[in-house]
């Protein structure tokens, strides 16, 4: 065989002559460029790159001192979001406590003018009303004062207290006429005694008929807003507020399961608030002359009645003499299944939807007798105008 035909003994970086490929000529280094690289070659190459890389990569590290970043991040909070709402509202919201020689109580509130007014519902403070207790207001920045009542009204389950401050952080009052079903909404307060306690939710229902006792057999008929937003015991009273932070209700009242349900206690995501409008007209003339009056038609209907509509007590005394009831012609025994086109399925509701008018209000009642189906139109009175026979 050929010598011209026999590999070379060298590497191929190595001219055959032992001579560096540095002096050839460029078709020398060309044709030395394309000669194969054998598998081990390749395996030895990579592991003394890898060597060199490494010592250099730690001879860099060592000489070098290590410097750890801290970070701050700030949350930008908007002001119409739950944590700007709530920072804002929460200063003027109160918790009370109440003490009588037949226990004691507490509930919530707010200030609804700088001069120390507190609007909260009258079944928090009943029982000092009535047992001559006293009622202790708890502020955020921790003072406690003593409370007086300026005025009550059971009818509307509402109170206002005062307290001896000047340049108290007074709430807005919003316009509950304009709340809408799915309105975010937060309610504010001191449930089981937890002060600054804040919840949100939705407005779930709006005109709903509710009923409420008060210890001493008083009850109170509220055309409340309902909402999910968690409400226990101790919330009443407390605010429930719209996204602007104004104030479209006055939170009063629960549903709980019954025992055949569960005997669930707490919220179950089916609260009841005042409407701010009702409460604010209510305040005023908690304010002006210690009480508050409500509009009537001028008769009295039987809650024992289990048909669809509120039936007038079946007696002479259903009838106010004089009232606008016995004026427009309204006997006892006579069915109301309307008020103003609205269909009226018991006697809670009839009230509920009389007393969310204003004393001289015109409404339109249907009412049947009998077979017969009519409509009236009734001005409404206030309730201390007339007297039962």
């Amino acid at each position: 065989m050929s010598s011209e035909n026999t590999p070379p003994s060298t590497p191929w970086w190595i001219s055959a002559d032992g001579s560096s490929l540095t002096g050839a000529t460029p078709s020398q280094r060309r044709r030395a460029s394309k000669r194969p690289v054998s598998f081990n070659v390749a395996i030895a190459m990579a592991v003394v790159a890898g060597l060199i890389g490494g010592i250099a990569g730690k001879s860099i590290t060592t000489s070098q001192n290590t410097r750890l970043i801290s970070v701050s991040n700030t949350i930008e909070r908007k002001p119409d979001s739950i944590a700007g709402i709530a920072a804002r509202v929460s200063p003027a919201v109160v918790s009370i406590s109440v003490t009588s020689s037949t226990g004691g109580d507490t509930g919530s509130g707010f200030f609804i003018n700088s001069n120390g007014y507190i609007m909260t519902n009258n079944h928090v403070v009943q029982a000092a009303a009535v047992d001559n207790g006293t009622i202790t207001v708890n502020l955020v920045n921790g003072k406690n004062y003593e409370a007086k009542i300026v005025g009550r009204d059971s009818s509307y389950d509402l109170a206002v207290l005062k307290i001896e401050v000047t340049d108290a952080p007074a709430l807005t009052l919003g316009d509950s006429d304009k709340v809408q079903v799915g309105d975010n909404v937060i309610a504010i307060g001191s449930p089981l005694g937890l002060a600054g306690t804040v919840t949100s939710g939705i407005v779930s229902a709006k005109n709903r008929a509710v009923t409420s006792g008060g210890g001493t057999g008083e009850s109170s008929f509220i055309n409340a807003i309902q909402t999910d937003a968690a409400i226990n015991p101790g919330n009443s009273g407390g605010p429930l507020v719209d996204q602007s932070g104004a104030v479209i209700g006055v939170n009063s009242a629960i549903a709980s399961l019954s025992a055949s349900y569960g005997s669930q206690a707490g919220s179950i995501g089916l609260g009841f608030a005042i409407p701010i409008n009702q409460a604010r007209k209510t305040a005023d003339q908690l304010i002006k002359n210690g009480t508050a009056t409500y509009p009537i038609v001028g008769m009295s209907l039987d809650n024992r009645y289990t048909g669809i509509g509120a039936k007038v007590v079946d007696s002479p005394a259903g009838i106010l003499a004089g009232g606008p009831a016995e004026k427009a012609g309204i006997k006892p025994g006579d069915i109301i299944t309307a008020i103003d086109g609205v269909n009226i399925n018991n006697s809670d509701e009839a009230i509920v939807m009389i007393r969310s008018h204003n004393v001289g209000d015109r409404v339109t009642l249907t009412f049947k007798r009998g077979s017969v189906t009519k409509k009236i139109t009734v001005t409404l009175v206030a309730s201390t105008a007339y007297t039962k026979k």
